[in-house]
């Protein structure tokens, strides 16, 4: 029995367009072990457990494919040369986490061969003592970010072995891909009607349904960007957020906006600048499961309104009605995320007459991107070493000069503060800011936070 054909998703196909600008499509984590007394891990060591383990992770050993004309979308297929020390390397830093946080950024904004499977990884190794890190980076072509923490989790100690592991898998022939190109070709005629309604839901998922219209105002984070980021990191207890989000009736996301466009109100003031209310894009999850084995994008957007006023009660108040008229609006929908589809085919039709690049250092949408990812509840481990914290990274195109990545993992919460050091060079008091409005909202439970 041959194998099913692993084809991109129209919605992966929409990352594969977006990619023109001068920083990658890329997502990446980095994983920073305990230290727990024991022998710290070393570079031969994870390295051997990433050989044994990729294999439960098949796309991590595929690489993409074009196919002839009128055989569909590209494929991802096994790549017959792959070995993991053609993506695995290993880095001394002598500047402890700052060293660990630079060399993530530049990685992650380096763009990756498209001779083999488009991930890699580095050992990050503090030459002072302090523990090391490993920094994962993937193309975001092959995994949206909740799967991307599943790859993770798939990859540690508690990771299910799969049932068969025939490599490499023999490509499929030109005939049977035209089959199915021509079968799924039929289907969508079929499914038309459907397809057309999640379109329409996906107009109002977007907000462009309604009567008051979301615009970015123009600020000075707001040009276009070029091949740099800065990464730094606030980090809290999930508990004592959980609790203030809950006191106030709101969600932990609600919080974690409202406290985003404080610190970004604040900066701007700062630079003399009077802003009005932030566009956030925020992730909708389409609630499919996180399937090690059918990996590609699947979530939407949706644009929040947030204020900029110094009050964070007035923000949170404007943030909350938003929340609940999405709560509304979803219920008796068949899908969330359905707005990934007819951004998509904007995306890709402007990509196709070459104006794409152009269009997104110049759109007025958003003011930011906040992505918020559930992690494991538990602490995950590599050939028996524990991971203490993960450290979530997003690169964004267009003309966002800044852009917020969450995760919460194993009891704690980072959010990672992404910038171009030529648009925001003062990202030092801009995740400070954060870090304050984080404590602020979160009081009378004297949320402990840090900044890195």
């Amino acid at each position: 029995m041959r194998p099913s054909i692993d084809r991109v998703t129209p919605n992966d196909l929409t990352v594969m367009a977006s990619d023109r600008g001068p920083v990658p499509m890329h997502m990446a984590a980095i994983l920073e072990f305990a230290e727990d007394g024991a022998a710290a891990p070393d570079f031969a060591e994870i390295s051997a457990a990433l050989a044994q383990r990729i294999r439960r992770v098949p796309r991590l050993r595929r690489r993409l494919l074009k196919t002839p004309r009128g055989c569909g979308r590209p494929i991802w297929a096994d790549d017959p040369d792959f070995s993991v020390a053609r993506h695995f390397s290993e880095e001394v830093v002598a500047d402890g986490r700052e060293g660990v946080l630079r060399v993530a950024a530049s990685l992650a904004c380096t763009r990756l061969p498209a001779d083999r499977p488009p991930w890699t990884a580095r050992w990050i190794r503090d030459a002072s003592g302090g523990p090391p890190s490993l920094v994962f980076v993937l193309h975001h072509a092959m995994a949206d970010g909740l799967n991307g923490l599943a790859v993770l989790a798939a990859l540690g100690d508690g990771g299910r072995e799969p049932e068969h592991d025939r490599f490499p898998q023999p490509l499929p022939r030109p005939g049977e891909l035209g089959r199915e190109a021509w079968l799924h070709r039929v289907a969508a005629l079929r499914h038309a009607p459907t397809a057309l309604a999640r379109g329409l839901r996906g107009l109002r998922e977007l907000g462009l349904s309604s009567r008051h219209r979301l615009r970015a105002t123009p600020t000075s984070f707001n040009r276009p960007t070029g091949p740099r980021r800065r990464i730094m990191t606030v980090t809290l207890p999930l508990r004592q957020i959980l609790d203030a989000a809950h006191a106030r009736g709101c969600t932990l996301n609600d919080l974690i906006l409202v406290a985003v466009a404080g610190a970004m109100a604040s900066v701007l003031r700062s630079r003399g600048e009077s802003p009005g209310p932030f566009v956030v894009s925020v992730p909708i999850s389409s609630g499919r499961g996180t399937d090690v084995g059918r990996l590609g994008n699947a979530a939407g957007v949706a644009p929040v309104e947030v204020p900029s006023a110094p009050d964070p009660e007035v923000r949170l108040q404007r943030v909350v009605e938003q929340t609940v008229a999405r709560r509304m609006a979803a219920r008796g929908a068949e899908a969330r995320g359905t707005s990934a589809g007819p951004l998509g085919v904007v995306f890709r039709a402007l990509a196709r007459v070459g104006v794409f690049q152009r269009y997104i250092d110049r759109q007025r949408l958003v003011n930011t991107f906040l992505s918020n990812m559930r992690g494991p509840a538990e602490s995950i481990s590599i050939a028996g070493h524990r991971i203490a914290s993960i450290v979530p990274i997003t690169l964004t195109p267009g003309n966002v000069g800044v852009c917020f990545a969450v995760v919460s993992y194993a009891g704690e919460l980072v959010v990672t503060v992404l910038a171009d050091p030529d648009i925001v060079p003062d990202i030092a008091e801009l995740t400070g800011g954060l870090s304050d409005e984080l404590r602020s909202l979160t009081e009378p439970y004297r949320t402990s936070t840090s900044t890195t």
